[in-house]
């Protein structure tokens, strides 16, 4: 009888154990929604949900936060030239290497440009470095905040 009271005992011991464990693992991703700082002028943009689809993360605009709420892309080439802003898909294939993400792309709506992505945490899985390489050599980066 004594044996099964420890086994009560641990059971709610395990199960929290359990749910923290689970809870700390997904801020050791990019899935989420993200609140987009402009590394030029450290405006607040957008809000980026990131998710993830086959092995590989993908991001959309899923709010716009400064007073063109209806933006079009009218830099953009392709496919997404002259189209909203608002639920465009602007992270593309961001896969995991090592303890970051690397080889995707992101778009700079505003811009039109096409960056190649890398991703990653410093200390805080609250805030996501975003790394943009454009084929000309440049790069940009970006802090977001997870919401």
């Amino acid at each position: 009888m004594q044996l099964m009271a420890k086994h009560y005992f641990l059971f709610p011991f395990f199960i929290l154990v359990s749910f923290f464990g689970l809870s700390a693992q997904s801020t050791d991703s990019p899935e989420g929604r993200w609140r987009t700082i402009d590394d030029e002028t450290g405006e607040t943009k957008s809000i980026v949900e990131i998710y993830e689809q086959d092995g590989a993360y993908f991001g959309r605009i899923a709010e716009i936060l400064t007073n063109r709420r209806d933006a079009i892309c009218e830099k953009c080439s392709g496919e997404r030239k002259d189209q909203p802003v608002l639920g465009m898909v602007i992270v593309e294939d961001l896969k995991p290497s090592g303890d970051y993400w690397k080889g995707g792309t992101i778009l700079d709506p505003q811009k039109g440009a096409t960056y190649k992505l890398s991703a990653w945490f410093e200390e805080d899985p609250n805030t996501l470095f975003i790394r943009g390489k454009h084929w000309t050599g440049l790069f940009r980066t970006q802090k977001w905040l997870r919401e």
